[in-house]
């Protein structure tokens, strides 16, 4: 086992500690103001993207697409979020390492808080057209492209550097259970109306964007000399020679780009399981729980050793939750599926996150973070497409299996392929 390599001395930080503590971290205000920001941030945007995906796939059968039509469409919404995505993430990454990154953030929220409005609007309406609920999608993609580089790149700036793995620890923490919770809750808030849910994400992001504004200490990174496409390409550079950082991105990206069973569950809740938008909330709170569970072991017993070995162990039990959900016919195993997938994931981007986070320079956070969350939204947001597009000629069930599959082939490959990665010991 190797132990990761010593991040350089990039953190600001206006006062030297030695408390290591979860209370030393409580008393760092300006953090908490973040956390919460991203926390709350994060909720909404997981709550939103679930509903618009609801909205679409409920339209379509309503206006008399059959399933494979309307599993189709709903893989189209997450195409639409992706292609901003796609050709603005490396600009935003480089963005983030150039200008204030709360003032990136607080921009980014106030777009998502406009598409939050113009959906609640069309929902609240009984608008039945798709194309504007796409329109929004993409714009929507689009905020997510900035919020996302700023805000992984900010935490490390507001802590002490002797508090950074506890910070990112619990950032990563924070991330992943509201990308969990969020969609859960998104499930439930879709039984009363979308609406409802859309409302609620507006008030989630507008609660972050308060929270924003409580944060006093400076956001503005260390500009490094060069052009746009310098910067940029050194980033690209750093990513690809850092098998650490690669790895484990990549390996997120094909685990679930093709295991992406959980886009799939408006199609399994109505004409799978039969179970309606009350089962819907119930299959998207699974998730949720199998990830709450363990956030709460991790954050009290914290991962000391072989973090690599752990990690791709996650990723193969992810795979196979995810097979055991496709071939399921019973909601209470469909149901125990998701949440054991649910706390496999939460292990997964738990320990990748931490990883590239400590291995990447604070100049640098921006530019990778922006690469990352690339490879983030392609893993999802692309995910649904090809999930929608394996339904439609494999049928939902098939479509599932066929992605668990796929995320234990790539397990098995990626471990063979970044010796570094699976060797990596202490998440310190």
């Amino acid at each position: 086992m190797t132990d990761l390599p010593p991040e350089p001395d990039s953190v600001p930080s206006a006062l030297e500690v030695t408390d290591t503590s979860m209370r030393a971290l409580l008393r760092q205000s300006d953090f908490l103001f973040f956390w919460t920001a991203r926390f709350v941030a994060t909720l909404a945007v997981q709550i939103q993207a679930v509903t618009i995906g609801w909205q679409v796939y409920t339209l379509a059968r309503e206006t008399g697409r059959d399933e494979g039509q309307g599993a189709f469409l709903l893989g189209m919404v997450g195409l639409a979020q992706f292609i901003p995505l796609f050709f603005l993430a490396l600009t935003a990454g480089e963005t983030a390492d150039r200008h204030d990154r709360r003032t990136i953030m607080s921009a980014a929220i106030g777009v998502d808080i406009l598409c939050a409005g113009g959906l609640g609007l069309l929902a609240w309406s009984g608008h039945t057209a798709l194309w504007p609920i796409f329109a929004i999608a993409v714009l929507f993609g689009a905020g997510r492209a900035f919020l996302s580089p700023a805000s992984s790149a900010m935490g490390p700036m507001l802590v002490p550097r002797p508090l950074l793995p506890r910070a990112i620890a619990w950032n990563s923490l924070s991330w992943q259970s509201a990308s969990i919770i969020g969609p859960a809750l998104g499930g439930l808030l879709c039984a009363v109306s979308p609406a409802t849910a859309f409302a609620t994400s507006a008030g989630l992001f507008l609660l972050g964007g308060l929270c924003l504004l409580g944060i006093r200490q400076s956001t503005r990174p260390v500009v490094q000399p060069g052009s746009r496409w310098t910067l940029i390409k050194e980033g690209l550079v750093y990513t690809w020679r850092n098998k650490i950082v690669f790895g484990s991105i990549s390996l997120d990206l094909f685990a679930v780009l093709l295991g992406g069973a959980t886009a799939l569950l408006p199609v399994f809740a109505r004409d799978v399981l039969h179970v309606g938008a009350e089962g819907f909330g119930i299959l998207r709170a699974a998730p949720a729980i199998g990830a709450t569970l363990v956030a709460i072991v991790l954050a009290s017993h914290q991962i000391r050793r072989r973090a690599g070995l752990l990690m791709f162990g996650a990723v193969a039990v992810f795979g196979a939750a995810t097979v055991v959900f496709g071939l399921s016919q019973w909601m209470w195993l469909s149901v125990a599926a998701l949440a054991v997938l649910g706390g496999a994931d939460m292990v997964s981007v738990y320990i990748r996150q931490t990883l590239v986070q400590l291995v990447t320079p604070d100049p640098m956070r921006g530019r990778v973070a922006a690469v990352s969350g690339l490879f983030i939204s392609a893993s999802n947001e692309l995910g649904e497409f090809e999930s929608g597009l394996a339904a439609r000629f494999l049928g939902p069930v098939g479509a599932a299996v066929f992605g668990g599959v796929g995320a234990l082939v790539v397990t098995g490959a990626w471990a063979k392929m970044f010796p570094e990665l699976r060797k990596a010991d202490r998440l310190a």
